[in-house]
């Protein structure tokens, strides 16, 4: 008798995935890497679950006297694992000194974009 894994995508979560990779007109190959990659990350995601609730009502327990601090802990793991993408915010600001810097060392000089800066400096940070 085999032993299925604890973290085994339910078979029709695989149809799913099928069909998916199928809408998406993917050849063969790609097919079986869209399924694989979509399997792999809902595994990840199972077993992230899966310790963080360890952390908050089980073993954590044991060494997190408070609730609110195995919380915390689970959510800076969380965020550690699920990282956020730059804003579209950051991203300009990154470009703006790429653009920079490439001016500068084609130019020899800085390029003035004060108006630029300030404007994505004025954006409001996502929170």
């Amino acid at each position: 008798m085999t032993q299925q894994h604890p973290i085994t995508p339910p078979p029709q979560l695989v149809g799913d995935w099928i069909a998916e990779a199928d809408e998406l007109d993917l050849l063969t190959p790609s097919n079986f890497f869209h399924v694989a990659n979509r399997a792999t990350q809902w595994g990840a995601e199972q077993m992230w679950e899966a310790c963080r609730g360890e952390i908050i009502d089980g073993v954590g327990r044991m060494y997190i006297v408070s609730v609110g601090s195995r919380v915390r802990l689970a959510d800076d793991l969380g965020s550690i694992l699920h990282p956020k993408p730059p804003s579209l915010k950051e991203q300009a600001l990154e470009q703006l000194d790429e653009i920079r810097a490439v001016f500068r060392a084609s130019h020899g000089g800085d390029l003035v974009c004060d108006h630029i800066l300030r404007a994505l400096e004025s954006i409001p940070d996502p929170s």
